[in-house]
């Protein structure tokens, strides 16, 4: 889709996974996943950890292999994604910010079965979310830039890959909000650096630190980081709503946030709205021009 306006330096398309089934681009990556999983891998469940989109498309998938799913989840996960995910039959496990991301590192919970499926280490969810760099090729020619929410990382590096080998010419940046902004810091200091963390409204997006393997990953394949303030990446999800009447979340408006800004520079720009799970009340904040706390 074309976002056009006269002020922007930069010819902006838009790439909306926001209308994939679960709202993101996460059943890609949980798709390809569970059902590559070896030979009754699953037949205990399966178990991610997730502020909630990748929650949602591993219970998606689960609910259609007919397993059980459990979620761990941080204590601020948006209670529209969490509601999301007791629809589709997953159980959802909420714990503080550290323990959550020791849960991630770890790969496992305390007393909880089930085939894990890391939302960003692991090389099947990587290459399903590849998925969309070869889709991008197709459909759109002579792309300069692709803008990417930066997360954990597994969305940015499987498009990136994807494209270093069918589009080697586009240059991929990643998009970190200012709350916590470590792959723009661990760039500029030339390996992994720790940053100070906040919660916002853009969860699915901006943590503390990197995970080490993914550093390596990403690297090579990445020609810079953009760091968002709030404001700026509210402003992008009232323009989507209003422009392009697209709904997105916090971490879905940070490509396009950065594209008008004119920090990505110009040519043919694609920002990837990764998700459009955003609780009502924080997108009517945003609707009256505000930025929620």
């Amino acid at each position: 889709m074309r976002l056009q306006a006269p002020e922007w330096p930069a010819e902006i398309w838009l790439k909306l996974e926001c209308l994939q089934p679960i709202g993101s681009f996460k059943i890609r990556g949980a798709a390809n996943a569970i059902r590559s999983a070896p030979s009754g891998a699953i037949d205990n469940g399966v178990l991610t950890t997730s502020a909630g989109n990748m929650a949602q498309g591993v219970a998606w998938i689960a609910r259609e292999q007919g397993v059980p799913a459990t979620v761990v989840a941080p204590e601020h996960a948006p209670r529209t994604k969490l509601d999301a995910i007791a629809r589709l039959g997953g159980t959802v496990i909420t714990v503080p910010y550290e323990r959550w991301w020791q849960t991630m590192e770890e790969g496992s919970y305390p007393g909880v079965e089930g085939y894990f499926v890391h939302p960003v280490l692991d090389d099947a969810v990587m290459a399903g979310n590849g998925t969309i760099g070869l889709e991008l090729a197709e459909d759109l020619e002579e792309i300069d830039t692709v803008l990417i929410p930066w997360g954990g990382g597994g969305l940015t590096t499987g498009i990136a890959s994807a494209l270093a080998a069918v589009s080697p010419h586009t240059r991929v940046l990643a998009c970190e909000p200012e709350t916590g902004a470590p792959l723009a810091a661990s760039l500029a200091a030339g390996s992994p650096v720790g940053v100070e963390y906040a919660p916002s409204f853009v969860d699915g997006a901006g943590s503390k630190l990197l995970l080490p393997p993914m550093w390596e990953r990403a690297r090579p394949l990445l020609a810079g980081a953009i760091t968002l303030t709030l404001d700026e990446t509210a402003a992008a999800v009232r323009l989507l709503a209003e422009r392009a009447r697209v709904i997105a979340e916090g971490a879905g408006a940070l490509a396009v946030a950065a594209a008008v800004s004119g920090r990505a520079g110009e040519g043919r720009i694609v920002c990837i709205v990764s998700g459009g799970n955003i609780d009502a009340s924080r997108l009517v904040t945003i609707l009256e021009g505000r930025t929620p706390g």
